[in-house]
Formats: C-alpha cells, structure tokens, sequence
C-alpha cells in the first residue's frame, strides 16, 4: 500500500480547515503572479521615457504607470496576506491536533516509556516537531506556491520582449539547479536526520544537567563533569563543522550562479549590440536588468523549499515515533487485587530486546509486609519496582498483586492499587494544594491538610502566608529537595493505596528533612505492603525481608540478622557500610 504524502497527513489534520490551505495556496499564487505586473508598467515608463527624449513633457502616461505599478504592488501584498490568514487557520487546528494526538496516546503508553525515550526529546517532539509542522503549513507552503507560480510568469515576460536576452537569464537558472541538485535529495534527508538526532541528544542530556546542577554547584562542578552532556555537544559541533566544510563550496557555486545574470545579460548585449544600439534593445536589456533579480529569489525560494520538506518529513518522522509505540495492551478477562500481597513468578525483562536485565526472579510478598530490595547499582532493582508497577511488561513470566495479573488489572485501577515516591519526586508548577490532590483529585481541603500533617509537612505550610494555596514554581515559591519529598509523600497519603514503592525516596534529603521524611514513611507504612529500594542499609533494618538484588537475579534474601549471619554479599555490603559510617564520624571528630 503506497504509504500518503507528508501533505496529505498534514490535511489529514486538518479536517474542514484544509480548505484555508487551498485557499492560501491559490491566493499565493495569485500574489505572486500579480506582482510582476509592477515590472510591465516601469517597462512602459521606460519605453516612453526613451520615445520621449529629449522632449520628456511628452511622456503624459507616466503617472498613470507609476500609479498602475503601486496599485498591484498593493494589491500583491494584501493578497498575500489574506493567504497567510487562511493559512494560519488550518496550520493552528493542525498543530493542536498533533499535540493533542501525541499527547492523548501518550497517556496510553507504559509509564516506562517516558523515561527510556527521554524527556527532552519528548519536549522537543510535542513542541518543535509540531511546531515545524505548523511553520510549513502556515508560511513556507504558501510561499512555495508563490515560488513555483512565479516562474511561469517570468517565462512569458522573459521571452515576451526579447527572446535572446530571455535565454541568456535563463543560463543561471539551469546552472544553479544543477548545484542545487548536488546539495538536495536523499543524502540531504539523511543529513536532516542526523541534525535532528544530534538537536534531540543534546536535549535529553541538557535536562538531566540542569536537574544536576544542585550537585555541580555543590561541588564546584563544571558542565565537564557530565560527560554524556559534553560528548553530545561535542559530536554535534563535529557535525555542523563536518557538514558546513562540505556544503561550502556547493553553496558558493549556487550563489554565484543565482546572482550571476547581470554577467551573462552584459556579455549578450556586447554581442547583440555589434552592429550599433537600438532604443527598442536599449529598452528590453534596461528591463532584464529590472527583472532577473526576480530569478535568483525565485530560485533561493525553490532551493529551501526542498530543505523545508526535508524538515518537515523528519518532524513528522519524529511523531512517528511516539504515536508507533505499542500502548498498553489488554491481557484476556479484567482481573482484579483481592488483597495488598505482590507475586512475582520466574520473571524475565530485557529493554528494547538487548540483554536481560531481569533474569528469572520470583519472590512472594505477603499483604502488609515490608521487604527491601538491596544491591549493586545496576543489578535491577528499580526495573523490578518499574514491573511491579507495570511501567513496562515483563518478557517472561509474572507479576501478580492480589493474586490479579497486573497486565490483566485495568489501568486505572492498578494506578489507585499502587503509590510509588522516587528519590526525585516533581511537583507542577500550581498551588501545594493543587499538587497534593494529584494522589485523589476529588479530595476535599481537610483531607489534604490532613494528609500533609501525617507527612510531617505544617512547618512548610505554616511558614508561607497563603498555606496549601502557595504556588510552587516559577513567579511562586521554591522548595527544597527534601521539603519536595514530602509533599510528594502527602500525595501519596492521600491517594492511600494498599501498595506502596520507595525508590530511593531520601537520596537527596539533607538531615533534618531526612528525619522528617523517615518519620513521614512510617506513618504512610502503616498497614501496607511496602517494597522499598535502598543504598542506605540504615533503612532497611527493620524490614521483615531483604532481597539482595545481583545481576538481574535474587542473590540472597531474608531478614538483616539472617543475612548478616551467612557471610554472602549483604553481609559484605553491611560491613563496608558501617565502616564507612565509622569513618565518616572519625572524620567529623
């Protein structure tokens, strides 16, 4: 099946609004048809001038042309702009559509999607991509029509006064085609591509620098302390200075052709001219000269409307790539927790088809228990929790809650099953109140207060005149890493799910927020199942079970005293623990 044109997409959009696109597309041309009409009247001024000579009194047409002239310029430019009203009209409905589109069938994806396609460059799809999208609709496919009706003009007028002269101003224009095909086609869309990629690299790795600065600044850090950050700027200064070095001498060669007529008409009227100057030659070679800067517009505008396709084709290419993304599937008959317990049967994960990462994990979760999840970084204990949660699918086997397949649970029923905190927890720019009723949208102002108080918020709430109606964000207030922690902890109070994630939840908490935060977890503990993923070995004393997580597999598993006893991995990890610790109060003494 021949798969539609990137313009037929685009109109696919824009439903009853295409019809401002055709409409902008023949106004366009109109306009620019009309505005070569200004050149036939300064070519009657001329002809007249030069008939009258001496005697100019009598050239009595002259500002009946001059005025003719103005009155099509005029006219030309309103044309045009009423096509770029209609244009506009359908480029809009388009762009919200698109947005709407990404957007809508993001909400349909794994959660993990977010994270391993990245958020910069999701950013850049929902708004450059669209917004490259709304640019082409709206100003460079009017002026494309523009530029492929002035040539037609220009072809009648060129030959319509002097053929001879007329082939010579087309010399340049063949000349630059032929170099113009040089720097276009598919190679050039391969280039595009890479531009887009190296732009969306640098986006992710410019997120996850801004959300590091707290720790470069506290270092004294600079941007070469993120190497993935550095190399992605690197590798697109390579390239633009790579693909600048290549496209010069292409580009020197076109512009020399496109602005070289005036060359070619001068050489023409030496030649033409042997035999002595005529006033009708004089005439047309004044008027070639008028006109044939037309020509090299004209064909600058041919030359980025191949570049604004390639721009568009890849942004599109880009949408693509989110709205191609499997949603979440339905898994047979809707399943649903009879209880808060958390089974994981044989479980095989890997991501995007490389390597496992989970390698045949099980472990059984008894409802309201508390177990932790400990080991190397990279072992894949955070994938585990993302399972659990269902930010993706497992490859092989199962993860249950209540006995209930989580592929088989309804989504929205999994998301009030399950609260997560990570260690890096984001409030929206809005009001405390605002962002704590994400837990439970329908929750009423007490409910929230109360919720904050369990999460040991009321000295941040009190210290601001407006309370849980502060505003968070830009042109609001600013919290700290861990007071963030704890209104995200109040939001997952409120929602009160049976079963609750930590990931991390107080990495970045400085002491006396951590204090606060732990205090504000055992209140949120109470009576649920609690899987907590944790460095900090302090944390995970009390929990009724530890599993030590080692390369995808469960290396160990049981309580700190039963582990500690066997001498395996957690033991080691603990003793390298205290002694740091050890050395750390050493170090402040």
């Amino acid at each position: 099946m021949k798969k539609p044109s990137d313009f037929s997409r685009l109109m696919g959009y824009a439903g009853g609004h295409r019809v401002f696109t055709y409409a902008s597309l023949a106004l366009s041309a109109v306009s620019a048809l009309m505005a070569l009409l200004p050149f036939l009247y300064i070519w009657r001024i001329l002809r007249d001038v030069l008939a009258a000579a001496p005697d100019y009194t009598q050239a009595v047409n002259i500002p009946h042309y001059g005025w003719m002239a103005v009155l099509f310029a005029v006219l030309s430019y309103l044309i045009y702009v009423c096509a770029l009203l209609c244009s506009h009209l359908s480029a809009f409905r388009v762009a919200t559509k698109l947005r709407l589109a990404v957007t809508k069938h993001l909400a349909e994806l794994p959660l993990g999607f977010t994270e391993r396609f990245g958020s910069g460059q999701l950013r850049k799809i929902i708004q450059e991509s669209t917004g490259a999208a709304e640019t082409y609709l709206a100003h460079q496919l009017p002026d494309q029509a523009g530029a492929m009706a002035t040539p037609a003009g220009l072809l009648v007028l060129l030959f319509a006064f002097d053929w001879r002269l007329g082939l010579l101003s087309l010399v340049p224009v063949f000349l630059g085609f032929a170099v113009m095909s040089a720097m276009t086609g598919k190679r050039m869309e391969e280039k595009m591509r890479q531009y887009g990629n190296a732009l969306a690299a640098m986006s992710n790795e410019a997120v996850e620098y801004v959300r590091g600065i707290p720790v470069v600044k506290t270092f004294g850090q600079s941007v070469f302390s993120f190497k993935r950050f550095k190399a992605t700027i690197d590798e697109y200064e390579k390239w633009v200075v790579a693909y600048t070095k290549e496209m010069r001498r292409p580009m020197l060669l076109y512009t020399a052709a496109v602005n070289g007529v005036f060359a070619f008409l001068i050489a023409g009227g030496l030649l033409f001219t042997r035999n002595g100057v005529t006033p009708e030659f004089l005439l047309n070679l004044l008027f070639y000269i008028i006109i044939t800067p037309v020509i090299s517009l004209t064909l600058t505008k041919i030359m980025y409307m191949s570049e604004n396709k390639m721009v568009v084709a890849d942004a599109l290419s880009r949408i693509d790539s989110v709205l191609d993304a499997e949603p979440v599937p339905a898994f047979g008959q809707p399943q649903h927790p009879q209880n808060s317990s958390v089974t994981l049967r044989d479980v095989h994960f890997s991501y995007d088809g490389k390597a496992e990462v989970i390698k045949g994990v099980s472990m059984d979760i008894k409802p309201g228990q508390t177990v932790a999840l400990v080991g190397p970084s990279g072992g894949g204990k955070s994938t585990l929790a993302s399972l659990i949660c269902r930010f993706f699918d497992v490859q092989g086997g199962s993860v249950s809650i209540g006995g209930a397949d989580v592929r088989a649970i309804p989504k929205e029923e999994l998301m009030d099953t399950v609260a997560f905190v990570f260690q890096n927890s984001k409030l929206l720019k809005g009001t405390i109140l605002d962002n704590v009723r994400l837990g439970r949208p329908d929750a009423t102002e007490e409910e929230v207060l109360a919720a904050l108080k369990t999460s040991q918020c009321m000295d941040i709430i009190e210290k601001f005149p407006e309370g849980i109606h502060t505003v968070i964000g830009s042109k609001g207030v600013y919290l700290s890493g861990g007071e963030q922690q704890r209104i995200a902890i109040a939001r997952a109070v409120l929602k009160n799910a049976p079963v609750l994630i930590l990931d991390e939840a107080t990495a970045f908490a400085d002491p006396d927020n951590e204090a606060k935060v732990q205090a504000a977890f055992g209140a949120l503990a109470k009576g649920k199942t609690v899987i907590m993923i944790a460095h900090r070995l302090s944390t995970v004393v009390h929990a009724d079970c530890i599993y030590v997580v080692e390369d995808g597999r469960i290396a160990e598993s049981g309580t700190k005293d039963e582990l500690c006893a066997r001498g395996g991995l957690f033991a080691r990890m603990w003793q390298e623990y205290q002694s740091s610790v050890a050395w750390k109060v050493a170090k402040e003494g």
